[in-house]
Formats: structure tokens, sequence, C-alpha cells
């Protein structure tokens, strides 16, 4: 197949790659091939290590379904890309530097991430959550500015073992220690799971995940990761849908699981992902500082205000499920309303500094259940939003103030659906294809969380009502 000359490039990049790979790990026997779905979850399929200098080729295909099946792994008619068309399938090609060892495999193991052109095989699916932050990362390389992005990735550790109810349980750790109680900043909690961790950090380094602070957070069992920042949102997105994988699998070696559930239990704190973004122009400065700790860059305030005033279009993106939506919750730590302010962790838009290389903001209304491709690509949409219209933010929240005088978040899902689905800005973000595909596979999984009843509704009204 002809490649177009950019492709053939990265192709001729990534045969070295192999070379280099396949001399540091002569014995690997497999390789993985992962892509990332719209909800984020990593598919892919197993091939012979024999067939990985083949693979910039285009020889691997899969159908383009695969990016948009729903949460449990199946085709929504409604998007009308899989048997109503003939299911066709993609050209697959590799992500350039993701090449990597599989440390838990139990065999030696590669994993490398693919991209997909479309069956024309000369340009990239609509259906790739990669590619619509790709598309975000070039419309700031036209206006010569480059996206500074860092994650940070909360989640629980719980039991294997389940309530009779399917429901979590707080995990014991290898000294029999049970995690059950809250644990901010507690040191005691990192000691008795030193063991997990300190395998999450050395599949981390095999795998090159820029692994930085780890803290015991609030909830029981809960802990915080995060990754540096990088001076590519693409590469940044990578790493936290790589760093997610890691922590599930090391978690599965230790008799426990890892979950990004954004609530996994009703009366603790929720799980986020906080994106930290600041912006370089052409000569590699920060343009979100200011020059000075008093006062705050014309810039840094556009974003905010993009930010803010794109968040209610956005939220679907940031809280893609039934689940994501029991997260907003006054004084649980994670945001209610749309608001910013400086160094303030009840807000929506956090300015950690306002000065220097650090000058930066904070985005917390994602929960850990996102894509962090779509969520960084809606972060960025709303920064370039709120740059070329010069939207202005508002007062920030004062370290005392009342969030409930501002606007609530949406805390339904249906809505927040249809506040995407009738967005024009995201339509533009996306891609028509790939915003009407996410806004159809959403309603249907709604659908099916309306019509489900309950545990908690039957104990409450079958004897009562």
């Amino acid at each position: 197949m002809k490649l177009s000359p950019a492709l053939e490039h990265e192709m001729q990049l990534f045969s070295k790659e192999v070379k280099l790979f396949l001399e540091k790990y002569p014995d690997t026997s497999r390789i993985e091939l992962l892509f990332p779905d719209m909800n984020g979850f990593i598919r892919g399929k197993w091939l012979p290590i024999d067939a990985l200098p083949k693979l910039s080729s285009g020889s691997v295909r899969l159908p383009q379904s695969t990016y948009v099946l729903n949460v449990w792994g199946s085709d929504v008619p409604e998007v009308g890309l899989a048997q109503e068309v003939g299911d066709p399938d993609g050209v697959c090609l590799p992500v350039v530097g993701s090449l990597a060892i599989v440390p838990w495999a139990q065999r030696p193991t590669a994993q490398v991430l693919m991209k997909m052109l479309a069956p024309n095989e000369i340009t990239p699916t609509d259906y790739d959550s990669r590619e619509i932050l790709a598309a975000q990362v070039a419309k700031l390389k036209a206006k010569g500015l480059t996206a500074v992005v860092a994650t940070e990735l909360e989640f629980y550790l719980v039991s294997e073992e389940q309530t009779l109810r399917g429901h979590p349980k707080p995990p014991t750790a290898s000294n029999g220690q049970v995690l059950d109680q809250p644990q901010t900043y507690d040191m005691n909690s990192i000691d008795y799971i030193e063991a997990f961790l300190n395998d999450v950090d050395s599949a981390g380094k095999a795998q090159n995940l820029p692994i930085d602070t780890t803290i015991a957070e609030v909830g029981p069992g809960q802990f915080e990761i995060n990754l540096v920042h990088e001076a590519d949102a693409l590469l940044a997105a990578d790493q936290a849908v790589l760093l997610k994988r890691v922590i599930k699998r090391v978690a599965q070696r230790h008799d426990l699981l890892a979950t990004f559930m954004a609530k996994p239990y009703g009366d603790q704190v929720g799980s986020g992902m906080h994106i930290h973004c600041s912006l370089l122009n052409e000569q590699g400065e920060n343009i979100f500082s200011s020059g000075s700790e008093d006062t705050t860059a014309d810039r840094l305030k556009y974003a905010i205000g993009g930010l803010l005033e794109t968040t209610v279009e956005a939220q679907a993106i940031f809280a893609p499920h039934q689940n994501s939506y029991r997260r907003f919750q006054p004084g649980s730590f994670a945001p209610v309303t749309p608001c910013w302010g400086y160094d303030h962790r009840g807000a929506a838009l956090r300015i950690p500094a306002t000065n220097g290389a650090g000058a930066r903001l904070e985005h917390r209304i994602s929960g850990a259940d996102v894509n962090p491709y779509l969520a960084v690509s809606a972060v960025l949409a709303g920064i370039i939003h709120g740059l070329e219209q010069q939207i202005n933010p508002g007062e920030p929240l004062a370290m005392d103030g009342d969030t409930s005088l501002y606007p609530q978040l949406e805390t339904d899902w249906k809505a927040a659906i249809s506040n995407f689905e009738n967005s024009d800005l995201f339509i533009k973000a996306f891609g028509e294809n790939y915003h009407r595909a996410y806004s159809q596979c959403k309603y249907s999984e709604q659908a099916v969380f309306a019509k489900t009843v309950t545990d908690f509704e039957s104990q409450t009204y079958l004897h009562r009502v």
C-alpha cells in the first residue's frame, strides 16, 4: 500500500525502533496490538513476534467498529458502522515510540499502540479517539502553540472478593492489614501496599512511563499516581491510558482489583483524573505566565473563560458513564460548579501558579473513568475557543466562596449527553462522524440503565408501595 510521505517517515522510524527492541529483547515471542476504544478500554489482539516487522506495511486490519463499542463491548446499531454497512476494516499502523515490553506477561511479550487508516487506506479513520486529540494538537500547532500536559490518576484498590450484591470490599494488604479507614496522605497505607507500588513503578519504568508522585488519597484503599508533564499532549494521553493498564495488571498479580470507577463507594469520595495544562509559543515560552506572582496573564484568563463556557457541552466527555454523576456531590472534593479559583481545590479549574514555567491551569472535572484522549481533547478545544474569542472568565472563587451561588454542573447523564449532542463547537472539534457515534453510543448505554431495576429499588419499594 502507498502511504503519505509523513506516514512513510513514521514507519521508517518504527522499523528502526523494532530493530533496537529485538536486539534488547531477543527472546520476545509475542506482540500485543493495543487500541483504545471510545470508552478508553484497551482492545486488540496477539500476534507472533515474527509479525512485528510487518506492522508498518499495513498488513494488519481490524473492523473500524472496534473503536465505537459500548461499555459492554457490543456494537451499537444506531452508530451504523458494524453489520449495517458490512463492518468494514481499517488499516492498522503502529504508533511510533509506543513499542515496549510487557513485564507482567507469563512469556516474553511486547506491546505496541496502534492507529487506523480508513478503508480508503489514505486518511485516518474518523473513529479513533487518539486522532481526535491529534486534530486539537494540530490546531494549536497552526497557531504556533504547543500544549504541555500532565495527568493525575486516582483509583481504588479493592478486594477481588465482592459483596453478595456485587459491591466492592476494601482490600487486605499482604501483611493482613485491611485498608478500610480514611487515609489522606497516610504513609502507613502506602507502606502496607509497598510491594504493589514497587511493582507498578518497575512496570512503568519498563514501559517508559514517567511516574512521578504517589500518595494515599482520602478514601479507604484509594491512591493517586501522577505522571510528569509532557510537551506532547498525545504522548501524555498515551501514558495515562497505559498507566491505567499497568495499575490494573499489577494489581491482579497481587490478588487485588484496581478500579478507576468514578464512585465505587456511595459514602466515600470519588476518583478523578486531573489534567494540568499550559501552552508554549514557538520560542518555548509559557504564554500562561504573567511575569509576576500578583497578576494573571490575559491568555490564561481567556483559556479559563473558554473552558468554563464549554463545560456544560463537554460534561458527557468528562463524565462518560452513569456512575460518573454520583461523584458530583458537595463537600466530596469533586467540583460541583463550573468556576475557577487560585489554588482552590473546590473549583472546577484550579490555578496553581501564574508565573514562570509552572504557570498552568488544573482541570478537575474529569472522573478517573474517562477516555484520556477525549478528556484532553475537550480541554484543548475549550482552551482554543477561549483564546479565539478572548472570553472573560469573570471573578475567581474566593477561598471562602460559596459554590452554591454558581450554576451547578449537570447531574443527569441523559441531559449531559443531549448537551454534547447539540454542541456545534464539539461537532467541529470532534468531527461529525465521531460526534454522532459518541452521542448514539452513550444514549444507548443510558437507555439500558434507565430501564434496569436496581436491588436498592426493589428493597425500598417492593413491600412498601
